[in-house]
């Protein structure tokens, strides 16, 4: 990932905290970047809020300071890019941490394999 360039939303799971960091900028949550950074929110942890209890979804507040509409607009934009990487609408490409004589083979893998990246998503109608 090249500095001050937003990431890939395709890539979500693999942010670092510098990446979710600059996607809340994109999102209008940029006054969250410090304590998102401080306490270590990176693209797993973003991933794995699908799965948070009350408790838990309440604890990551209270830790965050964010307000309740704040944290709705995070869990959208989070649902917006787990539905276009569901539906194919993102482009795949290799990932920073994959050597470049991977490519083809990680772009092959990637689209067969997109279902399983957002298999905590529910599509509603």
């Amino acid at each position: 990932m090249n500095k001050g360039q937003s990431p890939e939303p395709l890539d979500f799971f693999i942010w670092t905290v510098e990446d979710v960091g600059m996607w809340l900028e994109t999102i209008n949550l940029g006054s969250y970047r410090q304590i998102f950074k401080e306490n270590g929110v990176n693209g797993e942890y973003l991933e794995g809020m699908s799965m948070f209890t009350t408790e838990q979804i309440l604890r990551f507040i209270r830790r965050c300071h964010m307000k309740w509409g704040d944290f709705i607009t995070l869990c959208k934009e989070l649902r917006r890019i787990k539905v276009a990487c569901l539906k194919g609408e993102q482009n795949v490409r290799r990932p920073w941490w994959a050597p470049a004589c991977l490519s083809a083979v990680f772009q092959k893998v990637a689209k067969s394999n997109r279902q399983s990246r957002v298999v905590s998503l529910k599509l509603e109608p």
